[in-house]
């Protein structure tokens, strides 16, 4: 009854990643992304993909990124410390590690991950626009 759950809460998907930043690799600046990315090095600067694109972002368990994420789709098994705003889906993996607010379609955490910021459920860009604001408006009070 009580046992362990031997089923992933997160189904893995085949996703094709068109960027690798490697272990070894460190970037410093905005990055505007058009492809899926996948960040196994570090990142210190906000992450943006195109309007309307489908792009994913994965953060691998030794990625770490300093900034925010815009992106259809975030995946994180690494550190984040940002803001999060996924149109799509967003999935926190057993190792993930998150200081910042979340703004996402719909939400997948594994057991373990660790999320400090706010959690917010979107409905449409507008909705995302306006929690962006609020979550500054609340920041600005602190």
């Amino acid at each position: 009854m009580f046992g362990k759950r031997k089923s992933n809460l997160l189904i893995p998907t085949n996703e094709r990643f068109d960027t690798l930043i490697g272990k070894t690799s460190e970037i410093y600046g905005r990055m505007v992304v058009g492809e899926s990315l996948r960040i196994d090095g570090k990142v210190v600067g906000n992450i943006e993909s195109e309007e309307n694109s489908k792009v994913t972002v994965a953060i691998g368990e030794s990625g770490e990124v300093i900034g925010d994420i815009f992106a259809h789709r975030v995946m994180i098994a690494g550190k984040v410390e940002g803001n999060i705003y996924a149109t799509e889906r967003v999935e926190f993996h057993q190792t993930a590690q998150v200081r910042g607010d979340v703004t996402y379609g719909s939400i997948g955490i594994e057991h373990g991950a660790k999320v400090l910021g706010l959690v917010i459920q979107q409905v449409d860009k507008k909705t995302a626009n306006q929690a962006s604001d609020l979550i500054r408006a609340v920041q600005d009070k602190r």
